[in-house]
């Protein structure tokens, strides 16, 4: 699999979604359970639903306590999102196992999964930046400006999507290694958030 097929996925994620445009519309991910593009479209469809959650908990008129349950599902949405990321980079854990990198590999920054995640956050901004750039209602300024962020989004993606291509052809060829550095939140750990740990010792 490429980042053509990472994008391709995404994008039906997010145009399934916006059939119904709310944040509680179950998901139907149409790919086996098993499979990474199960996981891809997870990953995003988790993503659409937390972008929707931002933006219904700033509105100016929310009702505080159900500002507070908003805050406490978009918690939940990062835990759940940490966790497939994390799946994702397992499956590839897997896929690349046999490959004895080369004595001279090197790591990259950040993880083929951690990557992916930011190309799935992308579509997102793209999809509601074109969405901007051609809403009827707005003024010809604005439809400007967002025109332009709109295209400095696509090349973010393109760029995005080659790094990404490459950093996978070269595991597979043992020029650079995978380490994954499970999860460290602390703010959901009862041991390790003061506020949690303290509430329970009183």
């Amino acid at each position: 699999m490429t980042s053509q097929n990472f994008n391709y996925i995404f994008q039906l994620s997010i145009e399934n979604y916006h059939k119904h445009d709310h944040v509680d519309t179950p998901i139907q991910n149409p790919y086996p359970a098993d499979s990474l593009e199960h996981l891809l479209y997870l990953k995003n469809w988790i993503d659409t639903v937390q972008w929707h959650l931002e933006d219904i908990i700033r509105d100016p008129q929310i009702d505080a306590q159900d500002a507070l349950q908003i805050k406490r599902r978009i918690d939940r949405s990062n835990q759940e999102r940490t966790d497939v990321v994390e799946y994702i980079d397992s499956w590839f854990l897997q896929k690349f196992k046999e490959v004895v990198p080369e004595t001279e590999a090197s790591i990259n920054t950040e993880s083929p999964a951690w990557a992916i995640d930011r190309l799935s956050i992308l579509a997102l901004k793209i999809y509601h930046m074109e969405i901007e750039a051609n809403r009827p209602d707005a003024t010809e300024v604005h439809k400007k400006a967002c025109q332009q962020k709109l295209e400095i989004l696509l090349a973010q993606r393109e760029d995005l999507s080659i790094a990404i291509d490459q950093l996978l052809e070269d595991i597979a060829r043992g020029i650079k290694y995978m380490k994954v550095y499970r999860q460290m939140k602390m703010y959901n750990d009862e041991s390790l958030n003061p506020v949690l740990y303290q509430q329970k010792s009183k």
